[in-house]
């Protein structure tokens, strides 16, 4: 139950939540498409998610799952701040 209660405090007011919300609000996209979409979305990032983890679990004693999150973090916003520039060009 405190995964679920984490988790789901964690995507409050996320891109991704954020996101849905706009495609919700246009018009040409149907509510329940929407939330189809966004449910199986979800569902799909969250397998690769637990699986990466899972993958991760053989290197724990070598490397702590927070070095392993927190690098996966920075190379998120190296990413981010790269293509902020990119598409500023």
């Amino acid at each position: 139950m405190s995964q679920l209660i984490a988790v789901f405090i964690a995507e409050l007011g996320d891109k991704t939540q954020l996101a849905t919300v706009l495609f919700a609000a246009d018009k040409d996209h149907h509510p329940v498409a929407v939330f189809i979409a966004a449910g199986g979305a979800l569902l799909t990032s969250t397998a690769i998610a637990v699986g990466i983890g899972a993958l991760a679990a053989r290197y724990r004693d070598v490397l702590p799952l927070k070095l392993i999150a927190g690098g996966g973090f920075v190379l998120i916003g190296v990413w981010m701040i790269a293509e902020h520039f990119r598409a500023a060009a």
